[in-house]
């Protein structure tokens, strides 16, 4: 699983910080950070309710 992260489209909601802690983070000004591209087997769960909870759609999976 690769994550793509569009952050011209991330409105600050925080739902994937919430989702998925591990791998989403938030800067000063609420714009996703993506901390790692590649997230263990274990968060693939919590980034797909990530994705879908983003209200922006500003996240995507990219399956390998």
């Amino acid at each position: 699983m690769l994550i793509s992260v569009e952050k011209d489209l991330c409105v600050g909601a925080g739902a994937c910080v919430l989702s998925a802690g591990e791998v989403f983070d938030q800067d000063d000004d609420g714009i996703v950070v993506l901390l790692t591209e590649r997230p263990e087997d274990a968060d693939h769960e919590a980034v797909r309710d990530a994705v879908a909870a983003c209200p922006a759609a500003a996240l995507k999976i990219i399956e390998d």
